[in-house]
Order: C-alpha cells, then sequence, then structure tokens
C-alpha cells in the first residue's frame, strides 16, 4: 500500500506523515486511502501523536525485506488470505500456500504463522509476503544446524537421478549412490517413496546445494550395534536376526552390527530349492549361532536347529510295507521324490513306477504336484533315505500271466524290436516276450533274427517258459513248425546210405548236408583211405562237392549224426569179394588175384 505525503504540504504537521489505520478494522478495502491525522486535529493530544509516530517509525525500521517475520491471520478467502505482519499495510498470500495434500486450507483468521516478507510494498501498496518462502527459509537453517550439530534428517527418496537419489527433507537434496548404504545397492529405483534416516555431510545455502549420507549413519549405529553383539555372541546362543541379503546358496542376517550367513541347508530339515521360498529381505526370524569365529567375525547360523529333527523317529512312522501318501516335490531321471510330510522325502525309483510299462522317465508317469499313493520299500535313517515303490501299490500282472499263458500255449503278437540274440514281441501292453535266435527255425542256421523276422511283423509263437519274479517271457517260433529233425531220423537208420554235399571243412572232419537243415558229419577218421590228407595236410574233399557215405551213428537227443565214407567203402569191397568167390570157388584168391586176371 502507498503511503500519504502531506509532510511537504501541512506545516503543522512537524514532518511526519499520516498514520493508516488497517484496513480490516475500518471496515474498508486494502486498496482504499485512509484520512491522515495531523497535530490540528483536536480530538488528539500532542504527546499520543508524537507517540504513534514513534511506533510507526519503528515498526517501519524493525521489518526489513527478506527476513521471516510473525504474521496473524486477518481473513481467508477462495484465492487469498490476507495477513498482519503489524507493518503499515497487510500484505496477500495465495491460497494455495495453505493447502495440504489433502486439498484443505489449513488456516483460519486468528492464525498466527511464519511469513517471508519479500517486499515492504507492491504497485498496489501491499506487502508482498510468501509462506512457502519461509518455510524453505526455515528449513535452510534447520538444515545447517543439522549439519553444525551432526544431527539426523529424515528425508523421502524423490526419484532417481544421475549418480544417485533426490530426496525431499523440505527441500531438494542429493543423496550419492556410494553414500545409500554399506553395500552397493543395484535397484535404486526400489527406494523411491521411501523414508530414509541420514546425516547432513555438505551445505551451501547460497548455491542451494546440500549433499546428503546415509552410509554414514549406518556405519555409526552399526559399529555400535556390533560392538554390543560381538559382547554377547557364542555357540548355541539363538539370537533375533534380520533378512538383509538373499543368495543363491543363502541368506545374510543382520544380527545387529554384523551379519551372519543362514546356508540354504541349514533353513529347513525339508526341500528347498532357492532361500526365498522361505524368506524375504527384511523379515525378522530367529537363528542360533552355529559356529563363530573371533578372528575373521564370520557367523554360521541356523534356523532348521530350532526344530525337531523329523527323521528322528522316521522308521516308526513309516514301516516298511505300509502304503503312505505324498507330493511330488521332484522330478529326475532316475526317478520321483515325494515329500510325505515337512522334511521327510521318498524316492520313487524310475524301476518302481510301473510292473509293465517301459518308463524312460518318471514324467511319463507323474508330475510335480501330483498326490501319490506309494509303498514303503525301505528306510535308512542315517543316510535320511526312504525308498517307495509306486507298482507295489497295484496287483503284478506278472503272477497272472501263467494262468493267462500257460506254458505250451500259442500267442498272437507284433515284433516290437530285433536284437542280435532275438526277437521281442508285445504280448499285451507292457508285458514283452522274447523269442531266441535259436527258437526261430529248426533248419536254418540264422546269423540274425531279421533273417526271419521284421519289425512290426505279427507273429504266432508259443510260451516256452515264465518267469515272473525276474518279468521274463520266453517264446519259441519254430516249435509251431515240424521238427524236420525228427522227421530225418524216423526215416533213417545206422547204416543207410546217403548222399550228402560237404559245406565245411574244419582240421577234425566235414559237415555234409543231407536235407535242408540236416547235417552230419563225417570224422577224419571215417574219409576213404584213397582221400587221407595229402600234402601239407589238406583234404581231397571238395566244399560244394557231393558223396556217397554211410551212417555210423544217429543220436536224436543231441540231433547228430555220424556219417563214413570209409565204411561205404569197405561195404564195397566185401561186396567185390563175395561176387568173386562165388565165380571162382577158390576162396583164398585174393581180391588182387582178381585183377590181375582182368588185365
Amino acid at each position: 500500500m502507498a503511503t500519504d505525503n502531506t509532510q511537504q504540504n501541512n506545516p503543522q504537521g512537524g514532518g511526519a506523515t499520516g498514520i493508516v489505520e488497517r484496513s480490516e478494522r475500518s471496515g474498508q478495502k486494502p486498496s482504499e486511502k485512509m484520512t491522515p491525522l495531523n497535530a490540528a486535529d483536536d480530538s488528539i493530544d500532542p504527546q499520543e501523536y508524537s507517540r504513534l509516530l514513534d511506533l510507526y517509525d519503528n515498526s517501519f525500521r524493525n521489518i526489513a525485506e527478506g527476513e521471516v517475520v510473525k504474521g496473524t491471520v486477518l481473513k481467508v478467502t477462495a484465492s487469498e488470505v490476507i495477513v498482519d505482519v503489524g507493518y503499515k499495510s497487510e500484505g496477500i498470500i495465495p491460497v494455495d500456500e495453505f493447502i495440504d495434500e489433502t486439498g484443505q486450507v489449513t488456516v483460519q483468521p486468528g492464525d498466527t504463522v511464519d511469513v517471508l516478507l519479500e517486499r515492504t510494498e507492491d504497485r498496489e501498496g501491499y506487502v508482498v509476503l510468501s509462506r512457502e518462502k519461509a518455510e524453505k527459509m526455515k528449513i535452510w537453517d534447520e538444515v545447517e544446524k543439522a549439519y553444525t550439530d551432526r544431527k539426523v534428517v529424515i528425508g523421502r527418496v524423490i526419484e532417481r537421478i544421475k549418480g544417485g537419489l533426490a530426496v525431499d527433507i523440505g527441500v531438494r537434496a542429493f543423496l550419492p549412490g556410494s553414500q545409500i548404504d554399506v553395500r552397493p545397492v543395484r535397484n535404486l529405483d526400489a527406494l523411491r517413496g521411501q523414508e530414509l534416516r541420514m546425516r547432513v555431510i555438505k551445505v551451501n545455502k547460497k548455491r542451494g546445494n546440500i549433499v546428503l549420507s546415509r552410509k554414514v549413519l549406518l556405519e555409526e549405529e552399526n559399529a555400535e550395534k556390533k560392538k554390543h553383539t560381538l559382547d554377547t555372541l557364542a555357540d548355541g546362543k539363538v539370537l533375533r536376526g534380520v533378512v538383509k541379503n538373499i543368495t543363491d546358496y543363502g541368506a545374510f542376517i543382520d544380527l545387529g552390527g554384523i551379519d551372519g550367513l543362514l546356508h540354504i541347508t541349514d533353513m529347513s530339515w525339508g526341500r528347498v530349492t532357492h532361500p526365498s521360498e522361505l524368506f524375504k529381505v527384511n523379515d525378522e526370524i530367529d537363528v542360533i549361532v552355529l559356529k563363530y569365529d573371533p578372528a575373521t567375525e564370520r557367523v554360521s547360523l541356523g534356523h532348521k536347529q530350532l526344530m525337531n529333527d523329523p527323521w528322528s523317529n522316521v522308521t516308526d512312522r513309516y514301516p516298511v510295507g505300509a502304503r503312505m501318501s505324498g507330493k511330488v516335490v521332484s522330478l529326475t531321471d532316475y526317478g520321483a521324490f515325494v515329500e510325505l510330510e515337512a522334511g521327510v522325502e521318498g524316492l520313487i525309483h524310475v524301476s518302481e513306477m510301473s510292473w509293465s510299462k517301459r518308463v524312460k522317465h518318471p514324467s511319463k508317469m507323474l508330475n510335480v504336484g501330483d498326490s501319490v499313493e506309494a509303498m514303503v520299500l525301505g528306510v535308512d535313517p542315517g543316510a535320511r533315505r526312504i525308498s517307495l515303490g509306486l507298482k507295489q501299490v497295484e496287483s503284478n500282472p506278472w503272477h497272472e500271466l501263467s494262468e493267462k499263458y500257460p506254458i505250451g500255449t500259442t500267442i498272437n503278437g507284433k515284433v516290437r524290436n530285433l536284437t542280435e540274440f532275438g526277437a521281442f514281441v508285445e504280448v499285451e501292453e507292457g508285458i514283452d516276450g522274447l523269442i531266441h535266435i535259436s527258437d526261430m527255425s529248426w533248419s536254418k542256421r540264422l546269423k540274425h533274427p531279421s533273417e526271419v523276422l521284421k519289425k512290426g511283423d505279427d507273429v504266432h509263437a508259443m510260451v516256452l517258459n515264465i518267469d515272473a519274479e525276474n518279468q521274463r517271457l520266453s517264446l519259441g517260433l519254430k516249435q509251431l513248425q515240424t521238427d524236420v529233425w525228427d522227421e530225418f531220423f524216423s526215416q533213417h537208420n545206422v547204416g543207410d546210405t546217403v548222399e550228402g554235399k560237404v559245406v565245411r571243412l574244419t582240421n577234425f572232419g566235414a559237415f555234409v548236408e543231407l536235407a535242408e537243415g540236416i547235417e552230419g558229419l563225417i570224422h577224419v577218421s571215417e574219409f576213404d583211405d584213397s582221400q587221407q590228407a595229402g600234402k601239407e595236410g589238406k583234404l581231397d574233399l571238395v566244399v560244394g562237392e557231393s558223396y556217397q557215405m554211410k551212417i555210423i551213428k544217429l543220436i536224436p537227443t543231441e540231433r547228430k549224426i555220424g556219417l563214413s565214407i570209409r565204411a561205404l567203402k569197405n561195404e564195397e569191397f566185401r561186396a567185390d569179394w563175395e561176387a568173386y568167390t562165388e565165380m571162382t570157388g577158390r576162396p583164398e584168391t585174393t581180391l588182387g588175384d582178381h585183377f590181375k586176371r582182368q588185365q
């Protein structure tokens, strides 16, 4: 508000200007000019007039621009708050500076507020005030005091900026990334919105710079806590700690100025794939000191040790042969782990999953999370192992096999696989029988089953043997065919002359094929004398050539036939001799003589 200049126009004024009455008290608007008082007014005593002039002068001199002063709220409108600061006119402050986060005005007439006198008078004659700037100036004073006195300040993280965080402590301040914690913080964005306790380590009011440190405060607090913790730390002591960090192998627990490691194997008696399954950062948990090394200040902690070991009496709860229910918690190449209770798991080996199905991987039978019923096959408390069987809770189809397929029964099946020693035939789902290569043909010498069968062939075979315990089923293919050996033995006798083809020679004789699938042996001693071994031990018999010979031995049980060329020659000699003697009547004549006469 502007002031009157009556000093120059009124010689009786004694150089004094008029004192303006408060607009609110007079009911006039602050912008209206007020009537000045002067010494000529008979209603004012000269001494009182002088006192009022002194009051006015003191008021003007004591209030300077840039100072924070106290004012009284006179009126609150929809857009302004009128404040009396004891100056020649009131000040007007936008109502926005008095609105809180909920949108409510925080002052009412009569309240005392701190404001900053920006200018003593604007163009319209008002005092220019700011409550917001006054608050900030007060905060700066408090910040400087906190810096000087090393006091703790509390601020809220506003945002992540280059090099660290912007923090609101009433004014904007900078918290460097290196000063956030005693350990590097990877995810600064996670701190947004959090309130932190810090210390001011640098302040420059002129430049508007404030640097904070949370690390300094934490180090001081941790040092004090650590001293107290170390004084009481001992093996076997139970402590309350806070989860500070989680890794793949465990969790670091803040015991008060010092961290201890709670390894994943010491978290629970049960299976723990990752520590985050049980704990999260800032959780408060009870732990027991397993080992403390004062020299290195390393502390190993345990959590499961605070609970009873479920394996201590496991044999009583899970006797062999009992049927138990559980949940599949893990699958491996060799089996499935089933949780029977918290901390107790059993293994169903892949071989114990089915009586008949060929289980290549447990996932073909079970899934993680499945509820299953299994039989306890074995318990080893020392090794913390329980063997379970899934197939044992079902009937064994191999035990019923002998009733369904008695020995001698002809079955139909499909060739599932061929090996060097035989063919596997699927008799029914999950049950295979083996046709050994020796049971495929009576007559053929097979080098591989593929000469008779192919994968996928439908075949008829005879049940030869059933071994339910070892899950083996023997089948025969030739048993459904006519036995050419039996037929040969029934049609031939010792002494019969037969013709055969030499198929192979050995150092002890020659094997001769007498019929398809039928072979006999001419021992070297039964060769013709003229055909005995010649030079270098070679025989005169030729592979592939056919010769006449005599059967000298038949052994049906062993399927062996003995042959002789020499016996046949001897028989021919005797026949010639008998014919000669009958012709000459001279038995003393030799066969040689007979030949000489013919010459």
